[in-house]
């Protein structure tokens, strides 16, 4: 079905909703330009690339007043998302395209693995008919995208925004050939999210790594199912991971140990047995709450965009990504760059009351010191009152920071 833009509530009718080939997907994505701009000029590019469980439609409220600052913005449904989908190889290059539902959990995970995603964008760029990129702006898990894909092509991605998730680098090659001791039958050391989740199991009472969980093959049916219902499950877990629950007062955790970190809210350590819709049941909105605060910024018509979509396609595509992220087996072919770091124009930018700045003790200080050779004081960015949907919650002041950073790290790209 041709994506219309009738189907996205709240998106200006400046935007456009299309879809495009890019590598093995015919990729949808939500673009608009400056207006009135001369036809025989390119307006400089910015990629936006959203985390779980979003959509591309997560920026809906930053496209156009990023257009009007004189950009063409482009918002991808990125692998196994939304109305991205990958083509049958036995059709027809005009033949319709098989949707991502069809990705069962035993299907290989070589596609979701962190390069295959930095090649999606890569290609997107190429197939927009552009050769760099003013920014490239990632939000959750696309910040993990964004950042890979400025530390791999800084020749492409001219300046690079991480939002939410602050990004360490690719993994270490000394770590990965040490002698450590592994565990019995252990073909590799365990990752950071499996060793945490080992040490999460012995406390009491027992707990889990959220990415774990993700990880795991019940994840999918738990969240595509959930007892209360789709719509109830992700008004409640946008709440809980948002500026409004008053419980999220995050701060710096004080080591990376099961203690340490198990002071975090159940959305990231979750108790061992439970699955994320029971976390998010416990500590969801009330109906007060719901009318106060979250239909200011998710109205039920936008929440009805993520409800319909996920009912269509499931999770499993996105939580595919938590899979490769967890196993350090689909991070092997990044060794290459061990060590590299950022060196083109960066920025961080997050909401205050944002726990994800803070989920692994000292990455924010290794992103700012180690990683990124070029993130100004300036550049690491705290919206007040905001939570994980920053760009959701407060977009004014997130196009506010973006178009004072991209025009400070692209001074000639508007002249």
């Amino acid at each position: 079905m041709a994506p219309r833009q009738s189907d996205f509530p709240g998106l200006s009718s400046r935007v456009t909703s299309r879809t495009i080939g890019v590598t093995d997907l015919s990729m949808h994505i939500l673009e608009a330009a400056p207006e009135n701009s001369a036809p025989d000029l390119k307006p400089p590019l910015i990629l936006l690339l959203h985390g779980f469980p979003e959509l591309a439609y997560s920026w809906r409220n930053v496209i156009v007043p990023l257009a009007d600052a004189g950009f063409r913005v482009v918002a991808p449904d990125q692998r196994g998302y939304g109305r991205t989908t990958i083509r049958n190889a036995k059709a027809s290059k005009d033949a319709p395209w098989e949707h991502a539902q069809a990705i069962k959990y035993d299907d290989p995970l070589a596609p979701f693995r962190m390069l295959s995603l930095v090649t999606d964008i890569v290609a997107l760029v190429e197939a927009l008919g552009y050769t760099e990129v003013a920014a490239v702006v990632g939000h959750d898990f696309g910040s993990m995208v964004a950042g890979h894909c400025a530390l791999i092509r800084p020749d492409v991605f001219r300046a690079v925004v991480m939002m939410s998730a602050p990004f360490t680098g690719t993994p270490s090659l000394s770590a990965a050939t040490s002698s450590v001791a592994l565990p019995s039958g252990a073909a590799r050391a365990p990752s950071l999210p499996q060793l945490a989740d080992m040490l999460l199991s012995k406390l009491t009472p027992p707990r889990k790594h959220y990415t774990m969980y993700f990880s795991s093959p019940e994840a999918a049916e738990d969240m595509a199912a959930p007892p209360q219902g789709l719509h109830a499950f992700l008004r409640a877990y946008f709440h809980v991971k948002s500026g409004d629950w008053e419980a999220n007062q995050p701060h710096r955790l004080a080591s990376m140990t099961a203690q340490g970190v198990a002071v975090m809210p159940h959305y990231y350590i979750m108790p061992r047995e439970a699955s994320m819709p029971a976390v998010a049941a416990t500590q969801g909105p009330s109906s007060e709450e719901i009318i106060e605060k979250s239909l200011k910024w998710l109205p039920d018509d936008e929440l009805a965009v993520y409800v319909s979509e996920y009912s269509r396609t499931g999770f499993q595509g996105g939580l595919n990504w938590y899979r490769c992220a967890t196993d350090n087996a689909w991070s092997e072919d990044l060794l290459v760059f061990s060590r590299k770091r950022i060196e083109v124009p960066a920025m961080f930018l997050a909401g205050q009351k944002d726990w994800g700045v803070y989920q692994i003790p000292g990455a924010a200080e290794v992103m700012r010191d180690k990683t990124c050779a070029r993130m100004d004081e300036e550049d690491f960015v705290l919206v007040e009152g905001a939570g994980h949907w920053v760009q959701q919650e407060a977009s004014k002041q997130v196009v506010e920071q973006l178009v004072r950073f991209i025009g400070k790290a692209n001074p000639t790209s508007l002249a």
